[in-house]
């Protein structure tokens, strides 16, 4: 058990992927460090992500993934670029772990396949730096004074010069992001962006989507209508349709424009279900089809290879019979069945939520912290890192990135406070 009695220069609070980091960068630099984590084991949301693989980051440009996280496109530029997804892979390398970028994807996973290796590589690392880590001891009050931050467990009471949040935010509920770090933050003046679930399925009331239940598409473009078909966000890759709605990292992406506030929110999807070819094509495609195959029926229609329960489902859905023939269809049934194609529309009801949420929206505002430092423009000493602020990305890795980069930059920054605060007291 860590002595309540001296003082640490850095308690980080969260020992998830932002923490691991944090406790390394600020033990290296020469801290004495205190990991606080409520879980019984550390890392609980990095040993289930990616179906317990680990999607570690992105095959791409620390500003490729900066500009994927939207209006915290700026806020992350300064934390990417001083750990790169380049320098990521390296680092996870040279510790033991051989990685290799998931083809058509750009995703990065450990060779094993396997989310332990990562975590265990990325605690060892944060552990041979001079972290301590102390499980199953959640923080329950936070305070400051004279300069120094009391944090309140049930086993003690421990002193900081400097504290990191990286608690996480309200998905995955079991893994123990509660979201108690909002209210740390609120205590000490921050303003919180209304959370809610992103990265998480859609639910949708239309029959005809369950009964397609299992059917999965490489290759989609998932569009987000809000009021007045307003379209408020989209995303290029697979859709699953599942029992309940929609799966798969397409639908998912744009999940955080349906838990938006009411008045905001979308209530249904566009989906292309061929983005390879423009509608101009298409039509031009079924025409010169049409007037040679005439007897034929609506359903057969040359459709890039969509599976037919697809089609003929989709068609119907959409008001165009599939069992027509080609010679009887009229000119707003051929719109129809376009539509149906390029422009499928899903009504959407809600999510599934917090519980299958793999990231969430909404945190800490990000103009109260510094982006250089991740330092709080409310109380010195006290810095953010990771799934607490407000910004949240696509899947492929990029949320872990954004973890792994604030986290690093947040525990150098913390470290070099700590000194700051060593030096300027009375001998």
């Amino acid at each position: 058990m860590p002595s309540a009695t001296s003082i640490f220069d850095v308690v980080v609070v969260g020992a998830g992927a932002a923490g691991l980091f944090a406790a390394h960068a600020a033990a290296a630099a020469g801290s004495r460090v205190l990991v606080l984590e409520k879980n019984r084991k550390i890392g609980v949301k990095i040993l289930i992500s990616g179906g317990s693989r680990c999607n570690v980051t992105h095959d791409c440009s620390f500003r490729e993934v900066a500009a994927a996280f939207g209006h915290a496109e700026r806020f992350l530029l300064s934390a990417l670029g001083q750990l790169t997804p380049q320098m990521v892979v390296e680092l996870i390398e040279r510790l033991g772990v051989s990685t290799y970028v998931e083809a058509h994807t750009g995703k990065v996973f450990p060779v094993s396949d396997r989310a332990l290796d990562v975590r265990d590589a990325l605690h060892r690392r944060a552990v041979e730096a001079g972290a301590e880590f102390l499980c199953h001891c959640p923080l329950r009050e936070m305070t400051k004074s004279e300069g120094l931050f009391q944090l309140v467990t049930d086993r003690q009471t421990f002193t900081a010069r400097s504290v990191i949040l990286t608690s996480g935010g309200l998905s995955y509920p079991g893994c123990g992001t509660t979201g108690d770090g909002y209210a740390w933050a609120r205590h000490f003046g921050h303003q919180i962006v209304t959370p809610h679930p992103a990265l998480t399925p859609l639910v949708s009331p239309a029959a005809w989507v369950h009964q397609l239940s299992g059917i999965a598409l490489e290759d989609t473009v998932v569009t987000a209508l809000g009021p007045h078909n307003v379209r408020l966000g989209s995303a290029r890759t697979a859709t699953l349709f599942t029992h309940f709605g929609l799966s798969g990292p397409a639908p998912m992406d744009v999940s955080r424009f349906v838990t938006l506030p009411a008045a905001e929110q979308a209530t249904r999807v566009a989906i292309d279900l061929l983005p390879q070819i423009s509608s101009g094509e298409l039509v031009a495609l079924w025409r010169e089809h049409a007037q040679r195959n005439g007897k034929q029926i609506l359903g057969n229609l040359p459709t890039g290879g969509l599976p037919g329960r697809l089609v003929e489902q989709v068609f119907a859905a959409h008001g165009a019979t599939p069992q027509r023939r080609l010679a009887e269809v009229s000119k707003a049934e051929w719109e129809s069945a376009r539509q149906a194609i390029k422009e499928c529309r899903v009504e959407i009801s809600g999510t599934r939520g917090y519980e299958k949420a793999e990231v969430t929206a909404g945190g800490v505002e990000l103009s109260e912290v510094n982006s250089r430092t991740l330092e709080s423009r409310r109380e010195p000493g006290l810095f953010f890192a990771g799934e607490i602020l407000d910004l949240d990305g696509p899947i492929g890795g990029y949320n872990f990135q954004a973890a792994f980069s604030t986290g690093d930059l947040a525990g150098l920054s913390a470290a070099r406070y700590a000194r700051s605060q060593i030096a300027a007291a009375p001998d």
